[in-house]
């Protein structure tokens, strides 16, 4: 079945990557049909959605479930060449009369429930964001105005995979409980999105905020995390939130929704990045992390065959086990701290406290900036206090 993306695609390190359609899209084109299908009494097979990316799409509806009341049916996530957790699952929607007028919208099973303030919806509703909320509604509304039906309509959106795919999600550290989130702005999935991967950071620090969070606790990534966890107990693991990559994009929304600072726990082999200025430490952006150390280490003594050697590794542990042989290594990890202080205090322009804690998995600490000490009891303290 054609679905309307033959031969759309985006380009993402020469390859070329079909695009697909969100959880959203599923949602809406779900509910048109069920709605349909209750007020015509007809079977409908196929409904066409225009997303708001202005690609008309042709959903197959699936496992459909008709009673005198209220009609169920479903569409399969496609979500294209994008390792997205919910591609292949069946979003369903059941439509039903209800008393009075309008649309009303909620979850059911496997659809999150927002149990935390600073989301797109209230808590206690239903994970289901603003756009798809609004597609769902003018995919109902038109159905609606067709059959000249000026009654209540109750569309229940839900996922049966969903409670155990969310698991694997960000939603329990976001506080979406029970389920996945209904999600999408554009209704179009564009595979291995930068702007959806900086749109997740910007909803967790914004839940963050919401709870009265001023300062914040951030990791690049799994590394991090787990040193944090294990090797820093006395720092609130819970409310830390990741970054990954986009250290330059998270200081930048930071700055704008009023952070007062940010502390970073980060492993050495993306934050040496950091201490060049570079603040989007993916490989494919960047790669100074032999230059940064060999400078750093004959900045602080060492000598050229050494920084030779630095500059002849691999790997930053195989790196940081040439200068350890030195008498330079912890000189040479403070300069790096400093330099990553640095740069992070003028990316936003000294209007925010900055930090970090830089350590290996090898090796475990190494260094940290001259303002990590004073993040490190501004964020036990407030801890402490709660």
């Amino acid at each position: 079945m054609k679905t309307g993306l033959e031969g759309q695609y985006v380009i993402k390190n020469n390859k070329k990557l079909r695009l697909g359609y969100t959880t959203g899209s599923c949602a809406a084109g779900a509910s048109q049909a069920a709605v349909r299908m209750l007020l015509t009494g007809k079977k409908v097979k196929e409904v066409e959605l225009m997303t708001p990316k202005g690609i008309l799409l042709h959903l197959e509806i699936l496992d459909i479930t008709r009673e005198e009341n209220r009609v169920i049916c479903a569409v399969r996530k496609d979500g294209g060449d994008d390792p997205d957790m919910t591609n292949g699952m069946l979003i369903y929607a059941c439509a039903e009369k209800c008393s009075g007028g309008g649309i009303h919208i909620d979850g059911g099973v496997g659809v999150g429930r927002i149990t935390r303030a600073g989301l797109e919806q209230p808590v206690g509703e239903a994970a289901i964001n603003r756009v798809p909320r609004t597609m769902i509604s003018r995919e109902a509304q038109r159905v609606m105005d067709e059959e000249e039906y000026e009654g209540g309509i109750l569309i229940t959106i839900s996922a049966p995979q969903g409670e155990r795919i969310a698991a694997k999600t960000f939603n329990p550290r976001l506080g979406i409980k029970g389920g996945i989130s209904i999600l999408g702005t554009s209704g179009i999935v564009e595979p291995m999105s930068e702007v959806a991967l900086i749109r997740s950071i910007e909803v967790e620090m914004d839940m963050r905020i919401a709870q009265g969070e001023e300062y914040l606790l951030v990791t690049p990534g799994n590394y991090g995390a787990a040193y944090l966890k294990e090797s820093m107990q006395s720092l609130p693991f819970e409310k830390s939130m990741k970054c990954s990559n986009y250290v330059g994009e998270t200081l930048d929304m930071a700055l704008a929704k009023g952070v007062k600072g940010i502390l970073f726990v980060a492993h050495i082999g993306k934050f040496v990045k950091v201490a060049a200025g570079i603040m989007n430490t993916h490989s494919h952006q960047a790669d100074a992390r032999m230059e940064v150390l060999a400078s750093n280490a004959i900045r602080v003594g060492a000598d050229l065959e050494t920084a030779r050697k630095v500059l002849a590794s691999e790997t930053t542990d195989e790196a940081l086990e040439i200068i350890q042989n030195t008498p330079y290594f912890q000189a040479a990890m403070d300069e790096t701290a400093r330099r990553v202080h640095y740069y992070l205090n003028h990316h936003c322009y000294g209007q925010m406290l900055t930090g970090a804690v830089l350590f290996s998995n090898t090796y475990g600490y190494l260094a940290k900036t001259s303002t990590a000490d004073q993040l490190i009891e501004v964020l036990t303290q407030r801890e402490e206090s709660k």
